[in-house]
């Protein structure tokens, strides 16, 4: 146990409480905790659920507030030395990011929940440190009042999170109802003006599921989801009805009849978009086992690779085949040099294919800036070597002060990063292996 405070001591990222575990003292505590295994009686494994489910809410608050003295310390340090404001905050949410083993998405995120708490909302700080709220439901909060003034979300926080009795036993749903009715309360214009911007951001995004799947996301205004969707199961019912099913079920229908209004075409017919399927030249032509890499998802089964490719043929589809040299014992991609400052077209596309997302460790995200890892001022070389694929935000970030990478010689192993961040921490990137021949992997 803690006892009473009586004295604090500043640190550069924060506050000291006298009584505190220091960083060696929590990594003991984080050993010792691994060692808990299942045992005992019921109950008592409910009481150890409870004091865990705690200790990640007491846990998620310490990691906002030292988020929050990390980003206070670097800027201040950029201020004193002179550096423009627009460099103060560049790569923080990315350095955070990499600490939490996450994207640098994800990073900023955690920033801006860290900084709305300690400065903001210091109620629903106080009961995620007591263990009374966990941190979904912070973040909810916090969500919900982003577009308010800060007096007026310090209202919010002080009306839902000042007792910890008002939202004891409430869920989810209630919370943010609660949340959203409050915030219309204080600033109905507030509100009107972030639908305005959320309408403004509406877009489509994939990601992968299982079994060879994906997940097509639209994100729209509620009304015309609503009507789209209603639309679909119309449809798709009267299909059903009329016997034209086809032995389709209902949500198969839907998604059937969603694919041909937005492509024009029957889905057996496939789309008319260009995509990249790498696989070995033993799984396309000789029944090998090894999975094939689509392009902006991953992994995919031979069989169905080589049914893609079958199928866009049968279609009379446009389909190129276009040779990709390897190492044999890495599954590296081979280099390609130019003399142009810019990476040209045929090495961009080697890069994509070899690095497949961003190279920064922990995103994911999709490639859209071709970056010198060691830069032109320092006499890099525009060579695949020295190239990797970096999400938008990464590579700006990789630019902001401090920041160092450098391709690392890997004999036999496929393309190594190492980056360093201003604190002197570093990372490295290792780009996935190329689909190899079963034969070559089994040698």
């Amino acid at each position: 146990m803690i006892g009473i405070v009586e004295h604090i001591f500043e640190r550069p990222w924060g506050r000291l409480v006298v009584g505190a575990p220091d960083l060696e003292e929590l990594r003991a505590f984080t050993a010792r905790l691994r060692c808990v295994e299942a045992g005992g009686d019921a109950g008592s494994g409910i009481d150890w659920l409870d004091a865990i489910e705690t200790l990640k809410s007491v846990g998620c608050a310490a990691q906002a507030v030292i988020t929050d003295g990390v980003a206070t310390s670097i800027r201040a340090d950029r201020r004193a030395r002179g550096l423009p404001r627009v460099e103060w905050n560049r790569g923080i949410a990315s350095q955070i990011a990499l600490a939490r083993r996450e994207s640098p998405n994800r990073g900023g995120r955690h920033l801006g929940f860290a900084q709305a708490l300690v400065h903001e909302m210091p109620h629903t700080l106080a009961m995620l440190r007591s263990g009374r709220l966990n941190e979904w439901r912070a973040t909810l909060l916090v969500r919900e009042t982003a577009c308010l003034s800060a007096e007026d979300r310090g209202i919010v926080d002080r009306r839902l999170c000042s007792d910890p009795a008002i939202l004891d036993g409430v869920g989810d749903q209630g919370l943010v109802a609660r949340a959203k009715a409050l915030a219309v309360e204080l600033d109905a214009a507030a509100v009107v003006r972030r639908h305005t911007k959320a309408v403004s951001e509406r877009r489509v995004t994939t990601r992968p599921a299982p079994d060879s799947m994906a997940y097509l996301s639209v994100l729209m205004p509620v009304e015309q989801a609503v009507c789209l969707q209603a639309t679909l199961g119309r449809d798709a019912d009267s299909l059903i009805t009329t016997g034209n099913s086809g032995g389709r079920t209902r949500n198969q229908l839907m998604v059937d009849l969603l694919f041909a209004r937005a492509t024009g075409q029957a889905v057996a017919s496939g789309g008319p978009v260009a995509v990249n399927l790498v696989l070995s030249d033993e799984t396309l032509l000789a029944g090998g086992h090894e999975p094939a890499q689509l392009q902006g998802y991953g992994p995919v089964p031979a069989g169905i690779a080589r049914q893609l490719v079958a199928d866009s043929l049968d279609a009379h589809t446009a389909t190129t085949l276009q040779r990709i040299y390897s190492c044999p014992q890495s599954g590296a991609l081979s280099a390609m040099e130019s003399q142009s400052r810019t990476f040209p077209k045929g090495l961009a596309k080697l890069i994509d294919l070899r690095d497949r997302t961003c190279r920064t460790p922990w995103c994911d995200a999709p490639i859209r800036h071709h970056d010198h890892i060691r830069s032109r001022r320092e006499s890099g070389a525009t060579t695949a070597d020295n190239g990797s694929g970096l999400c938008e935000a990464c590579n700006y970030a990789k630019e902001g002060d401090g920041w160092t990478a450098r391709p690392v010689h890997n004999p036999g192993g496929t393309h190594l990063i190492d980056l360093g961040t201003p604190t002197g921490h570093h990372y490295r990137s290792t780009a996935p292996p190329l689909p190899t021949p079963a034969h070559l992997r089994a040698s």
